[in-house]
């Protein structure tokens, strides 16, 4: 008898197999710390967890490089900012922020709603911050009413990286009070980040990025001048006051309540792959190596095209996200491609154009964070091409074998 025969068409997706979210995050889990997750809820009282947790905070301290307080909150990365906020400032202050991307300004949006009086120094969408221009506004501020400078390490929206060191030493040159307030959501754990030594005082992070976790846990180191400065702050509420999660001497303090306690485990997991097994300077030199196969990759891309990264000095760009753009459309049409026929899916060019503008679909972010390695890379990447080709995007030639050189020189 003969068997039936099946036509195989070669436009057919081939998204059957694994699916690989190339986005900002959530990055992807590894499998040990999934595992360690999907277990019983354990006793939250006493015991196991609560020895566990007391290994945590330590490891929290190494990979911020810190020796200072840290506050877990069970909030994502907005919860944080807030978080953080309530903590500095009471209703009135005023905040000096630099914006380098969306996030600068979303981080303000949220001061602005709890009453607090901000100065937006904006470098745009496409370059760090100048420290110079920092330290003028400080200098300015001659009644010393500015309670804090908050900056992105890395804009998760545009990838510029802003020179932390530079801005501590800005701030010093000037003799201003001010507390230095990073959001590190985008580069913990990715980006060389060294709290103590560059001098800064309230650090904000979350599980879903460079720690490799779901989302769901916020975190936030503050120094002792940091500490001081919130007893006087009168937007902090009883959830949000990091004095009892950083200081406190009963467990349930850590939390403001009930332990986030699956999220624990696989954080215990995480910090145990990052810092005792691989290490946190290898951890920060693969993001780079990654991070320039990628850069490799786009201007290879870019040659006689409209092809173009998106922050133009590779010493301002984050290790953790690269933002691009692929003219006339191009980013989304390659976006929804890549995801409808290949299983990949990259990021949204966020805050580049509005969504309802033509250009808001010639933008977009492939995310190379946390759990990442070279296959996974230069399989997107690889993937990437595929679709221009299908798709008659124009790029330049060369680009796997730049990334490829990138990867190993």
């Amino acid at each position: 008898m003969a068997l039936p025969s099946f036509p195989i068409e070669p436009t057919m997706p081939i998204t059957t197999g694994r699916t690989y979210l190339a986005i900002p995050g959530p990055s992807v889990s590894p499998e040990r710390v999934l595992n360690a997750m999907h277990r019983s809820a354990p006793n939250i009282y006493e015991g196991e967890i609560v020895d566990m947790v007391g290994t945590l905070i330590p490891d929290l301290r190494r990979v911020a490089m810190t020796r200072q307080h840290v506050a877990i909150y069970i909030a994502n990365g907005h919860g944080a900012w807030e978080a953080a906020n309530c903590n500095m400032f009471s209703r009135g202050d005023r905040a000096l922020l630099a914006a380098t991307g969306r996030f600068g300004h979303g981080w303000a949006e949220g001061l602005q709603r709890l009453g607090v009086k901000v100065d937006i120094i904006d470098f745009g969408k496409s370059s760090p911050a100048d420290p110079q221009r920092i330290a003028d506004a400080l200098r300015a501020d001659v009644a010393r009413e500015i309670r804090a400078v908050q900056v992105t390490h890395v804009d998760t929206a545009s990838s510029a990286r802003n020179d932390l060191a530079a801005i501590r030493a800005a701030i010093d040159s000037t003799g201003h009070p001010a507390l230095l307030a990073v959001d590190a959501i985008a580069s913990l754990g990715c980006d060389e980040l060294r709290m103590d030594e560059w001098g800064i005082d309230v650090l904000v992070g979350a599980s879903q990025k460079g720690l490799m976790l779901p989302p769901g846990l916020g975190f936030i180191w503050f120094s002792d001048k940091a500490l001081e400065a919130s007893r006087r702050a009168d937007l902090v509420t009883p959830y949000w006051d990091w004095k009892p999660r950083g200081t406190g001497t009963e467990f349930w303090q850590y939390f403001g309540g009930t332990a986030p306690t699956h999220h624990l485990y696989g954080l215990r997991e995480a910090l145990t792959m990052m810092l005792d097994e691989e290490g946190l300077p290898q951890v920060w030199a693969r993001h780079h190596r990654l991070a320039k196969a990628v850069w490799a990759t786009f201007d290879a891309w870019s040659k006689d095209t409209g092809i173009a990264l998106n922050v133009a000095d590779p010493a301002s760009r984050g290790w953790s996200v690269t933002a691009a753009r692929i003219p006339d459309g191009g980013a989304g049409a390659l976006r929804r491609w890549l995801e409808a026929e290949a299983g990949v899916t990259l990021g949204i060019g966020l805050g580049m154009a509005l969504s309802t503008e033509p250009a808001y679909q010639d933008f977009l972010r492939v995310g190379h964070m946390g759990h990442v390695n070279a296959h996974m890379t230069l399989g997107v990447l690889a993937t990437m091409e595929a679709g221009m080709q299908a798709l008659g995007i124009e790029h330049g030639p060369g680009a796997l074998e730049a990334a490829a050189g990138a990867l190993v020189g």
